[in-house]
């Protein structure tokens, strides 16, 4: 498994509960793009319509070598999934009001794959929490190293 990307603003922002691999359907100069390293999952967010999910706002930029034909940069991809996977996000997102967000991009046996989460949002004081855990856990592996 070879990472392409990692969404470290979905961990900050959410709390991450249900990890499910998709597959992506992408165009051939995307997939040269991927191999670069060249992508961003920031601001992006997947979304169940008609029985379909995809995958808005990833950011995936060009390949410098690509005709004039080149795939916009900010696309709707289409998310594969089987329908009781489909049909369990779409439930949930519904009902609870969680939200689905990509977290990880990633090559497994030559295929692009993405791990995407159902999320809840976080509060300031649940987000200041984690930065002090955070914060007390690197204190904690300093005075090891000091020791």
């Amino acid at each position: 498994m070879k990472m392409i990307t990692e969404n470290r603003e979905a961990r900050h922002n959410y709390f991450l509960e249900d990890f499910v691999e998709a597959g992506i359907v992408l165009v051939g100069s995307e997939v040269k793009s991927l191999r670069a390293g060249k992508c961003n999952l920031k601001d992006s967010y997947v979304v169940v319509r008609g029985g379909e999910v995809f995958l808005l706002n990833a950011f995936i930029s060009q390949f410098e070598k690509t005709s004039m034909f080149a795939p916009d940069e900010r696309r709707t991809r289409k998310l594969l999934l089987n329908k009781a996977e489909i049909s369990k996000f779409e439930r949930k997102t519904k009902e609870k009001g969680l939200t689905i967000v990509p977290t990880k991009m990633y090559f497994k046996e030559d295929k692009v794959k993405v791990e995407i989460a159902l999320a809840k949002g976080k509060h300031l004081y649940d987000k200041k929490k984690d930065l002090m855990k955070a914060d007390l856990k690197r204190y904690a592996e300093r005075q090891i190293k000091n020791d």
